[in-house]
């Protein structure tokens, strides 16, 4: 049983040595590519889910305006409270709409990457909003690109 415990102390000291990833990118870091992704037209809309709770989606539209295709985005959510404070941050995967589908759906620029000069649709999804939010529209913009 020593044996036992002592192998399995060794692997989990082996998982936690190599498991470690580099530092994480600063959040207040942006790509400078991100200034190149114009975001506009948004607006906000709720539904239930199956398990009866709501389910909140920001929805708009970005354009690449730089001269990379675009692979993946994340964004930032801001939403403010009545005073102007910051009552929620979420940061977000953009999920875009997928172009020469039979329906409507969305996902990960990776499938269908924004090349120079174009504009697509995107939507955010969000399991709960704070109580604290003053009712407008948050602020998004975009923290990291992959291109």
């Amino acid at each position: 049983m020593v044996i036992g415990a002592v192998v399995v102390a060794a692997a989990v000291m082996a998982l936690i040595v190599f498991g470690r990833s580099g530092p994480a990118p600063s959040p207040s870091q942006v790509d400078p590519y991100a200034a190149k992704l114009q975001i506009s037209n948004l607006h906000m809309a709720t539904a239930e889910n199956f398990a009866g709770g709501s389910v909140t989606y920001i929805q708009g539209s970005i354009a690449n305006t730089g001269d990379k295709k675009v692979t993946g985005a994340r964004v930032q959510v801001l939403f403010k409270n009545s005073l102007g404070e910051t009552a929620q941050k979420e940061t977000l995967l953009l999920m875009a709409l997928l172009p020469n589908t039979p329906y409507v759906d969305y996902g990960t620029l990776d499938r269908a990457p924004l090349a120079p000069g174009q504009a697509r649709d995107f939507r955010l999804t969000l399991e709960h909003v704070s109580a604290d939010w003053d009712g407008q529209v948050p602020v998004v913009r975009v923290v990291s690109v992959s291109y």
